[in-house]
């Protein structure tokens, strides 16, 4: 069985997500992610080893539809539907605190 998990450990794997929790956060996921931890072991404990290993439980083949190319006009339209435009492209804010 493992260690118990603490609400600092839940704290530091908040701190590596880059998520700022609240102290009330933290006293409701650590019991949560305590559970969630608790299961894996469970399945981990399983016996499988006569489970033939399967990609998805049904015999399935390409279900997507064939990639072609299309023509397409409206690039205006398109540009009118995002939020921002600015050099004829979709602005987007800056991912993970980069400078725009």
């Amino acid at each position: 069985m493992a260690e118990a998990l603490s609400r600092d450990d839940v704290a530091r794997v908040a701190e590596l997500a880059m998520l700022r929790l609240t102290d009330d956060e933290l006293d409701t996921f650590t019991p949560q992610l305590a559970a969630i931890l608790k299961h894996a072991e469970d399945v981990e404990a399983l016996d499988v080893n006569d489970v033939a290993p399967t990609q998805h439980p049904y015999p399935l083949s390409n279900v997507f539809r064939p990639d072609v190319v299309e023509s397409f006009d409206n690039r205006d339209a398109a540009l009118a539907m995002g939020p921002e435009v600015e050099d004829d492209r979709f602005r987007v804010p800056p991912a993970h605190g980069e400078e725009p």
